[in-house]
Protein backbone atom coordinates (compact mmCIF):
# COMPACT_ATOMS: atom_id res chain seq x y z
CA UNK A 1 0.00 0.00 0.00
CA UNK A 2 1.22 3.55 -0.83
CA UNK A 3 -0.11 7.14 0.25
CA UNK A 4 -3.03 7.60 1.99
CA UNK A 5 -4.04 4.01 0.92
CA UNK A 6 -1.82 2.94 3.37
CA UNK A 7 -4.02 4.33 6.61
CA UNK A 8 -7.21 4.01 7.91
CA UNK A 9 -9.42 6.88 9.53
CA UNK A 10 -11.57 4.74 11.76
CA UNK A 11 -12.75 5.12 15.44
CA UNK A 12 -10.10 2.26 16.10
CA UNK A 13 -7.27 4.64 14.55
CA UNK A 14 -8.66 7.55 16.60
CA UNK A 15 -8.87 5.64 19.74
CA UNK A 16 -5.24 4.27 19.39
CA UNK A 17 -4.01 8.41 18.64
CA UNK A 18 -5.23 9.19 21.76
CA UNK A 19 -3.99 6.63 23.94
CA UNK A 20 -0.72 8.06 24.31
CA UNK A 21 -1.91 11.02 26.29
CA UNK A 22 -0.91 10.08 29.49
CA UNK A 23 2.57 10.23 28.34
CA UNK A 24 2.26 13.43 26.65
CA UNK A 25 -0.13 15.69 28.31
CA UNK A 26 1.57 15.63 32.33
CA UNK A 27 5.04 16.83 30.84
CA UNK A 28 4.02 18.87 27.93
CA UNK A 29 1.39 20.91 30.01
CA UNK A 30 4.28 20.79 33.61
CA UNK A 31 6.84 22.46 30.72
CA UNK A 32 4.72 24.71 29.70
CA UNK A 33 4.16 25.99 33.14
CA UNK A 34 7.08 25.81 35.34
CA UNK A 35 9.43 26.36 32.39
CA UNK A 36 7.60 28.85 30.39
CA UNK A 37 8.25 26.25 26.96
CA UNK A 38 5.88 27.75 24.24
CA UNK A 39 2.47 25.64 24.42
CA UNK A 40 1.79 26.67 20.44
CA UNK A 41 4.92 25.97 19.27
CA UNK A 42 5.27 22.63 20.94
CA UNK A 43 2.24 21.56 20.13
CA UNK A 44 3.37 22.90 16.28
CA UNK A 45 6.53 20.47 16.36
CA UNK A 46 4.42 17.17 18.16
CA UNK A 47 1.57 17.72 15.43
CA UNK A 48 4.07 18.30 12.47
CA UNK A 49 6.40 14.84 13.50
CA UNK A 50 3.15 12.80 14.17
CA UNK A 51 2.18 13.84 10.38
CA UNK A 52 5.40 13.14 9.31
CA UNK A 53 5.21 9.74 10.98
CA UNK A 54 2.24 8.20 9.63
CA UNK A 55 2.82 9.46 6.20
CA UNK A 56 6.35 7.91 5.97
CA UNK A 57 6.49 5.32 8.53
CA UNK A 58 2.46 4.39 7.85
CA UNK A 59 2.57 2.68 11.34
CA UNK A 60 1.18 4.81 14.68
CA UNK A 61 4.61 5.31 15.53
CA UNK A 62 4.61 8.27 18.49
CA UNK A 63 5.80 11.23 19.31
CA UNK A 64 6.94 12.06 22.97
CA UNK A 65 8.43 14.18 25.01
CA UNK A 66 12.02 13.81 26.02
CA UNK A 67 12.09 11.84 29.59
CA UNK A 68 14.77 12.49 31.40
CA UNK A 69 15.32 15.86 29.64
CA UNK A 70 11.40 16.95 31.12
CA UNK A 71 12.32 15.21 34.50
CA UNK A 72 15.18 17.06 35.15
CA UNK A 73 14.02 20.59 33.84
CA UNK A 74 10.74 20.36 35.74
CA UNK A 75 12.59 19.91 38.99
CA UNK A 76 15.08 21.99 38.34
CA UNK A 77 13.06 24.51 36.83
CA UNK A 78 15.54 25.21 33.75
CA UNK A 79 15.16 28.09 31.50
CA UNK A 80 13.36 27.16 28.32
CA UNK A 81 16.75 28.03 26.48
CA UNK A 82 18.55 25.22 28.29
CA UNK A 83 15.86 23.37 26.95
CA UNK A 84 15.92 24.23 23.63
CA UNK A 85 20.07 23.66 23.32
CA UNK A 86 19.21 20.10 24.47
CA UNK A 87 17.69 19.23 21.61
CA UNK A 88 19.62 20.84 19.58
CA UNK A 89 22.54 18.92 20.82
CA UNK A 90 20.74 15.41 20.39
CA UNK A 91 19.46 16.34 17.31
CA UNK A 92 23.22 16.65 16.12
CA UNK A 93 24.37 13.92 17.75
CA UNK A 94 21.32 11.34 16.23
CA UNK A 95 22.59 12.87 12.95
CA UNK A 96 25.68 11.57 13.33
CA UNK A 97 24.57 8.28 13.92
CA UNK A 98 22.71 7.95 11.19
CA UNK A 99 24.95 9.41 8.82
CA UNK A 100 28.25 7.82 10.11
CA UNK A 101 25.79 4.35 10.48
CA UNK A 102 27.52 4.53 13.28
CA UNK A 103 23.99 3.18 15.16
CA UNK A 104 24.90 -0.54 13.56
CA UNK A 105 27.64 -0.48 16.14
CA UNK A 106 25.99 0.90 19.07
CA UNK A 107 22.79 -1.38 18.68
CA UNK A 108 25.12 -4.61 19.01
CA UNK A 109 25.62 -3.36 22.58
CA UNK A 110 21.95 -3.22 22.65
CA UNK A 111 20.99 -7.04 22.82
CA UNK A 112 17.92 -8.84 23.21
CA UNK A 113 18.20 -9.02 26.78
CA UNK A 114 19.47 -4.79 26.72
CA UNK A 115 16.26 -4.19 24.83
CA UNK A 116 13.53 -6.07 26.71
CA UNK A 117 14.83 -4.92 30.23
CA UNK A 118 14.42 -1.29 29.11
CA UNK A 119 11.03 -2.42 28.19
CA UNK A 120 9.95 -4.14 31.09
CA UNK A 121 11.48 -1.25 33.24
CA UNK A 122 9.57 1.67 31.15
CA UNK A 123 6.31 -0.59 31.44
CA UNK A 124 6.79 -0.88 35.13
CA UNK A 125 7.56 2.54 35.79
CA UNK A 126 4.16 4.01 33.37
CA UNK A 127 2.43 1.78 35.64
CA UNK A 128 3.80 2.68 39.29
CA UNK A 129 2.92 6.16 37.45
CA UNK A 130 -0.14 5.43 36.13
CA UNK A 131 -1.16 4.15 39.89
CA UNK A 132 0.11 7.58 41.65
CA UNK A 133 -1.70 9.71 39.27
CA UNK A 134 -5.10 7.65 40.19
CA UNK A 135 -4.41 7.51 43.83
CA UNK A 136 -3.60 11.43 43.67
CA UNK A 137 -6.30 13.75 45.59
CA UNK A 138 -6.27 16.31 42.98
CA UNK A 139 -8.76 15.28 39.69
CA UNK A 140 -7.55 17.47 37.27
CA UNK A 141 -3.97 18.45 36.50
CA UNK A 142 -2.20 21.10 37.78
CA UNK A 143 -6.00 21.87 39.81
CA UNK A 144 -6.92 22.26 43.44
CA UNK A 145 -7.32 19.24 45.66
CA UNK A 146 -10.93 18.35 45.71
CA UNK A 147 -12.55 15.46 48.06
CA UNK A 148 -9.96 13.05 47.80
CA UNK A 149 -12.27 9.98 46.80
CA UNK A 150 -13.23 11.50 43.58
CA UNK A 151 -10.37 10.76 41.47
CA UNK A 152 -9.69 7.35 42.75
CA UNK A 153 -13.01 6.57 41.91
CA UNK A 154 -13.14 7.93 38.46
CA UNK A 155 -10.37 5.95 37.74
CA UNK A 156 -11.34 2.68 38.85
CA UNK A 157 -14.09 3.04 37.02
CA UNK A 158 -12.12 4.02 33.93
CA UNK A 159 -10.06 0.98 35.01
CA UNK A 160 -13.45 -1.09 34.55
CA UNK A 161 -14.32 0.34 31.24
CA UNK A 162 -10.71 -0.82 29.69
CA UNK A 163 -10.96 -4.30 30.75
CA UNK A 164 -14.47 -4.83 29.67
CA UNK A 165 -13.92 -2.90 26.25
CA UNK A 166 -10.12 -3.21 25.61
CA UNK A 167 -10.76 -5.83 23.05
CA UNK A 168 -14.13 -4.29 21.56
CA UNK A 169 -13.43 -2.71 17.89
CA UNK A 170 -17.30 -1.08 17.80
CA UNK A 171 -16.53 0.80 21.04
CA UNK A 172 -12.65 0.87 21.51
CA UNK A 173 -11.73 1.08 25.04
CA UNK A 174 -9.88 4.96 24.67
CA UNK A 175 -12.52 6.59 23.09
CA UNK A 176 -15.10 5.96 25.92
CA UNK A 177 -12.48 6.31 28.27
CA UNK A 178 -11.61 9.93 27.23
CA UNK A 179 -15.21 10.22 26.65
CA UNK A 180 -15.85 9.66 30.01
CA UNK A 181 -13.14 11.43 31.32
CA UNK A 182 -13.63 14.72 29.61
CA UNK A 183 -17.39 14.22 30.48
CA UNK A 184 -16.24 14.30 34.13
CA UNK A 185 -13.65 16.74 33.83
CA UNK A 186 -16.60 19.65 32.47
CA UNK A 187 -19.10 18.18 35.24
CA UNK A 188 -16.58 18.29 38.26
CA UNK A 189 -13.46 19.46 37.62
CA UNK A 190 -11.66 22.88 39.18
CA UNK A 191 -9.46 24.46 36.68
CA UNK A 192 -7.39 26.72 37.89
CA UNK A 193 -6.43 30.74 36.56
CA UNK A 194 -3.73 29.68 34.00
CA UNK A 195 -1.72 32.53 32.58
CA UNK A 196 0.66 31.30 29.81
CA UNK A 197 4.25 33.55 29.79
CA UNK A 198 4.70 32.26 26.23
CA UNK A 199 1.45 32.02 24.40
CA UNK A 200 1.00 32.50 20.65
CA UNK A 201 3.54 30.85 18.27
CA UNK A 202 6.51 32.18 20.10
CA UNK A 203 10.00 31.59 19.22
CA UNK A 204 12.69 31.03 21.67
CA UNK A 205 16.00 30.31 20.40
CA UNK A 206 18.97 29.56 22.97
CA UNK A 207 22.49 31.30 22.70
CA UNK A 208 25.76 29.65 23.66
CA UNK A 209 25.46 30.27 27.58
CA UNK A 210 22.73 27.31 27.64
CA UNK A 211 24.90 24.72 26.09
CA UNK A 212 27.40 23.68 28.91
CA UNK A 213 24.01 23.46 31.29
CA UNK A 214 21.97 21.20 28.32
CA UNK A 215 24.79 19.08 27.64
CA UNK A 216 25.80 17.43 31.03
CA UNK A 217 22.30 18.01 33.06
CA UNK A 218 19.96 16.68 30.38
CA UNK A 219 21.89 15.42 27.17
CA UNK A 220 23.53 13.10 28.91
CA UNK A 221 21.37 11.28 31.30
CA UNK A 222 18.93 11.30 28.62
CA UNK A 223 21.12 9.47 25.53
CA UNK A 224 20.96 6.06 26.53
CA UNK A 225 17.35 5.48 27.17
CA UNK A 226 16.56 7.72 23.36
CA UNK A 227 19.20 4.95 21.79
CA UNK A 228 17.27 2.04 24.30
CA UNK A 229 14.20 3.09 23.79
CA UNK A 230 13.62 5.55 21.53
CA UNK A 231 15.33 4.11 18.80
CA UNK A 232 16.20 0.24 18.96
CA UNK A 233 13.28 -0.79 21.49
CA UNK A 234 10.50 1.48 18.91
CA UNK A 235 12.08 -0.60 16.15
CA UNK A 236 11.38 -3.87 17.74
CA UNK A 237 7.96 -2.89 19.25
CA UNK A 238 7.18 -2.56 15.70
CA UNK A 239 8.36 -5.89 14.30
CA UNK A 240 7.26 -7.44 17.19
CA UNK A 241 3.69 -5.92 16.66
CA UNK A 242 2.84 -5.22 13.31
CA UNK A 243 5.62 -7.90 11.28
CA UNK A 244 8.82 -7.17 9.22
CA UNK A 245 6.92 -6.03 6.08
CA UNK A 246 4.56 -3.32 7.41
CA UNK A 247 7.57 -2.15 9.65
CA UNK A 248 9.75 -2.46 7.10
CA UNK A 249 10.77 1.47 6.72
CA UNK A 250 11.05 1.84 10.13
CA UNK A 251 14.55 1.43 10.24
CA UNK A 252 17.32 2.82 12.94
CA UNK A 253 18.43 5.17 10.87
CA UNK A 254 14.92 6.49 9.92
CA UNK A 255 14.17 6.79 13.75
CA UNK A 256 17.22 8.61 14.38
CA UNK A 257 16.41 11.17 11.46
CA UNK A 258 13.30 12.35 11.91
CA UNK A 259 14.27 12.64 15.42
CA UNK A 260 17.37 14.31 14.78
CA UNK A 261 15.96 16.97 12.14
CA UNK A 262 13.08 17.10 14.94
CA UNK A 263 15.81 17.91 17.54
CA UNK A 264 16.85 20.98 15.19
CA UNK A 265 13.64 22.38 14.48
CA UNK A 266 12.49 22.05 18.51
CA UNK A 267 15.73 23.46 19.76
CA UNK A 268 16.19 26.02 17.19
CA UNK A 269 12.94 27.37 18.27
CA UNK A 270 12.16 26.89 22.02
CA UNK A 271 9.49 24.32 21.91
CA UNK A 272 9.62 21.04 23.52
CA UNK A 273 12.18 18.65 22.68
CA UNK A 274 10.31 15.55 21.55
CA UNK A 275 11.10 11.55 20.71
CA UNK A 276 9.65 8.49 19.59
CA UNK A 277 9.22 5.72 22.27
CA UNK A 278 8.30 1.64 22.59
CA UNK A 279 5.88 3.14 25.36
CA UNK A 280 3.75 5.22 23.34
CA UNK A 281 3.94 2.41 20.26
CA UNK A 282 2.61 -0.49 22.52
CA UNK A 283 -0.10 1.71 23.91
CA UNK A 284 -1.36 2.91 20.30
CA UNK A 285 -1.32 -0.99 19.40
CA UNK A 286 -3.19 -2.24 22.42
CA UNK A 287 -6.06 0.65 21.83
CA UNK A 288 -6.69 -0.34 18.49
CA UNK A 289 -4.46 1.67 15.72
CA UNK A 290 -2.87 -0.05 13.15
CA UNK A 291 -1.71 2.51 10.46
CA UNK A 292 -0.25 5.75 10.44
CA UNK A 293 -3.94 6.99 9.87
CA UNK A 294 -3.80 7.46 13.82
CA UNK A 295 -0.85 9.55 13.29
CA UNK A 296 -2.32 11.86 11.07
CA UNK A 297 -5.56 12.41 13.16
CA UNK A 298 -3.58 13.14 16.22
CA UNK A 299 -0.88 15.42 14.25
CA UNK A 300 -3.89 17.53 12.64
CA UNK A 301 -5.52 17.68 16.02
CA UNK A 302 -2.12 19.29 17.74
CA UNK A 303 -1.42 21.76 14.70
CA UNK A 304 -4.94 23.11 14.64
CA UNK A 305 -5.14 23.60 18.56
CA UNK A 306 -1.87 25.40 17.92
CA UNK A 307 -2.89 27.16 15.31
CA UNK A 308 -6.17 28.17 15.95
CA UNK A 309 -6.81 27.35 19.57
CA UNK A 310 -3.75 28.79 20.88
CA UNK A 311 -5.23 30.63 24.20
CA UNK A 312 -7.70 27.86 24.66
CA UNK A 313 -5.43 24.97 24.24
CA UNK A 314 -4.44 24.38 27.89
CA UNK A 315 -7.83 24.38 29.29
CA UNK A 316 -9.26 21.68 26.07
CA UNK A 317 -5.60 19.79 26.90
CA UNK A 318 -6.70 19.92 30.97
CA UNK A 319 -10.11 18.89 30.67
CA UNK A 320 -8.67 15.13 31.24
CA UNK A 321 -8.80 14.20 34.57
CA UNK A 322 -5.68 12.95 36.44
CA UNK A 323 -7.14 9.68 37.02
CA UNK A 324 -8.33 8.64 33.38
CA UNK A 325 -4.13 9.79 32.15
CA UNK A 326 -3.32 7.12 34.80
CA UNK A 327 -5.60 4.38 33.18
CA UNK A 328 -3.77 5.15 29.51
CA UNK A 329 -0.39 5.01 31.39
CA UNK A 330 -1.29 1.51 33.14
CA UNK A 331 -2.64 -0.02 30.34
CA UNK A 332 0.79 1.36 27.93
CA UNK A 333 3.19 0.17 30.49
CA UNK A 334 1.40 -3.30 31.24
CA UNK A 335 1.35 -3.83 27.10
CA UNK A 336 5.27 -2.97 26.85
CA UNK A 337 5.69 -4.92 30.27
CA UNK A 338 4.58 -7.78 29.16
CA UNK A 339 7.19 -8.09 26.14
CA UNK A 340 9.53 -9.90 28.51
CA UNK A 341 7.56 -13.63 28.19
CA UNK A 342 9.83 -14.18 25.07
CA UNK A 343 12.91 -13.87 27.19
CA UNK A 344 14.65 -17.19 27.22
CA UNK A 345 17.76 -18.04 28.96
CA UNK A 346 18.41 -17.77 32.60
CA UNK A 347 21.32 -14.98 32.06
CA UNK A 348 18.94 -12.86 29.75
CA UNK A 349 16.07 -13.17 32.07
CA UNK A 350 18.80 -11.82 35.18
CA UNK A 351 19.90 -9.20 32.83
CA UNK A 352 16.34 -7.53 31.72
CA UNK A 353 15.21 -7.78 35.69
CA UNK A 354 18.75 -5.76 36.88
CA UNK A 355 17.34 -3.17 34.33
CA UNK A 356 14.04 -2.99 35.55
CA UNK A 357 14.94 -3.14 39.07
CA UNK A 358 17.51 -1.13 38.97
CA UNK A 359 15.31 1.88 36.79
CA UNK A 360 12.17 1.44 39.32
CA UNK A 361 14.22 1.51 42.31
CA UNK A 362 16.26 4.98 40.99
CA UNK A 363 13.67 5.81 38.67
CA UNK A 364 15.80 6.27 36.32
CA UNK A 365 16.16 4.49 33.12
CA UNK A 366 19.99 5.82 31.99
CA UNK A 367 21.05 3.52 35.27
CA UNK A 368 19.10 0.96 34.85
CA UNK A 369 20.53 0.38 31.38
CA UNK A 370 24.30 0.87 32.71
CA UNK A 371 23.43 -1.89 35.57
CA UNK A 372 22.37 -3.94 32.14
CA UNK A 373 25.24 -2.85 30.66
CA UNK A 374 27.02 -3.78 33.86
CA UNK A 375 25.44 -7.42 33.98
CA UNK A 376 25.87 -8.76 30.64
CA UNK A 377 30.01 -7.89 30.93
CA UNK A 378 29.58 -10.09 34.03
CA UNK A 379 28.10 -12.87 32.32
CA UNK A 380 30.28 -12.53 29.47
CA UNK A 381 33.61 -12.88 32.34
CA UNK A 382 31.64 -15.79 33.80
CA UNK A 383 31.45 -17.65 30.39
CA UNK A 384 35.15 -16.65 28.99
CA UNK A 385 36.02 -18.06 32.97
CA UNK A 386 34.33 -20.77 32.74
CA UNK A 387 35.64 -21.54 29.04
CA UNK A 388 38.95 -21.54 30.61
CA UNK A 389 38.34 -24.16 33.54
CA UNK A 390 37.10 -26.21 30.09
CA UNK A 391 40.45 -25.57 28.13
Amino acid sequence: MNGLTAHRFDRNELAGSLSDLGTLLPLTIALVLINSVPLATTLLVVGGLYVFGGLYYHLPIPVQPLKVVSAVAIASQLPVETIAASGLILGVILLILAATGAIDLVAKVFTRPIVRGIQLGLGMILMIKGVEFVAAPELILNGPAGAPWLNPVVGVIGAVIVLIFVENKRFPAALLLLGFGVLVGLTLGERPEMQLENSGLVLIPPDFSHFWNAFFLLVLPQFPLTIGNAIISTRDVAITKFGEAKSARVTLRALLTSMGVTGLISGSIGAMPVCHGAGGLAAAYRFGARTGGSNLIIGVIAIVLALLFTDQALLVLTLIPKSILGVLLFFAGLELARMIIDTKGKWDLMTALAIASVSVATSNMGIGVLAGFAMQGIIIAKQHLSAGDID
